[in-house]
């Protein structure tokens, strides 16, 4: 158990980033549907526990040091090269998310210039995958317990402070601030494009861990982790739904109202989380290209940083709003993918070993 609540950890830590943790994300595919995004939450909390399930169950009966296994077995050849594709190219995408989303906590907070908040996490990213992978897994997951910690005492605060009626929230209506047409589409969309940036960790994940059931409880836990978290930070902004939808990282916004030390504090959170998911990205896109145990990766992942860093530049807010929609509806593709091998699965498992040789 101690072990599967530690991949459960890393599991929460890879996922939320930048996006998720500050509010932005959840604001986006959830909270500007209004009330019904509570309902949205349910769906991705069931959606991320099965499908973390399958993948690091899934990367443990390979031993994977690759996502591109996995990614053959559960699409086949043709499809499969098109999804590995797509999964390497999002990892990259996502870690130059974080690193502007790292910036932009800098600037919000400490009034530091984007440019050299950025410019931390990436020394910070690049420092860290120079050590192996399982110190990398147990880095990922450190910071998990206060994330949820911070977040809980962001919402006990807005719910004593919430001076409406209940029945206000319920009015609140589908805002032009989404990043989808329906809230179920929303849901939907959200757990993809999540699952097609963290499906690469969650199969090294997987792979490192010679217990399948241990694994598998690891995605359950994660999964379940994740919806709380989602639910407790939809919650938190529908009751200050307008000021939350103001600022880049409502979340810090409404710490800041309690206290500035739980602002500055909320930013050391999210700026922890932020490295979990960089460190993350970048090492299963540098993987992809370089096996880890090559003496090229160390130089694979310095470059890869540095490239991030550079595509961080086209701003946090603009870069969730755009890659992450396109990219979970092509994501949809990896989640009928992991529906079908588990169906498969039911069979026994050589037959599939098959498929990915």
């Amino acid at each position: 158990m101690k072990k599967a609540f530690q991949i459960a950890g890393a599991y929460i830590g890879v996922i939320v980033g930048a996006g998720f943790a500050s509010g932005q994300e959840i604001l986006q595919f959830f909270t500007s549907f209004g009330w019904i995004s509570i309902a949205g939450t349910c769906m991705a909390t069931l959606l991320f526990a099965f499908l973390g399930m399958q993948l690091l169950q899934i990367g443990s009966r390979l031993k994977t040091d690759s996502h591109k296994n996995v990614i053959y077995l559960i699409c086949g050849k043709w499809i499969g090269m098109f999804v590995d594709a797509l999964i390497t190219f999002f990892l990259f995408g996502v870690a130059a998310v974080m690193i502007a989303g790292s910036g932009s906590i800098f600037e919000q907070q400490f009034g530091i210039a984007p440019l050299y908040g950025s410019l931390i996490m990436t020394v910070l990213t690049a420092v860290t995958l120079c050590f192996n992978f399982q110190k990398v897994i147990s880095a990922i997951s450190l910071m998990t317990p206060f994330l949820f910690i911070m977040i809980f005492i962001v919402f006990i605060y807005s719910v004593f402070r919430y001076e409406g009626n209940v029945s206000d929230i319920f009015q609140i209506s589908q805002t032009e601030n989404t990043a989808a047409s329906h809230w179920l589409i929303g849901a939907i969309l959200y757990v993809s494009y999540n699952i097609a940036a963290g499906a690469a960790i969650l199969t090294l994940m997987g792979g490192a861990e010679k217990n399948e059931r241990t694994a598998g409880l690891g995605g359950i836990f994660g999964g379940i982790g994740l919806g709380l978290l989602i639910l407790l930070i939809n919650l938190t902004m529908l009751l200050d739904f307008g000021a939350s939808q103001q600022a880049a990282m409502p979340i810090v916004h409404i710490a800041n109202g309690i206290s500035p030390i739980t602002g500055y504090f909320m930013s050391f959170v999210l700026l922890a989380m932020i490295y979990n998911t960089s460190v993350g990205m970048i090492y299963a896109f540098a993987a992809r290209i370089v096996p880890a145990h090559r003496k090229s990766f160390t130089p694979t992942v310095v470059i890869s940083t540095l490239a991030a860093f550079l595509a961080s530049f086209v701003g946090f807010v603009k870069l969730v709003g755009t890659l992450y929609p396109i990219v979970g509806y092509l994501g949809l593709i990896l989640i009928i993918g992991v529906i079908f091998a588990w169906l498969r699965f039911k069979q026994p498992f050589k037959n599939e070993m098959k498929i990915s040789s």
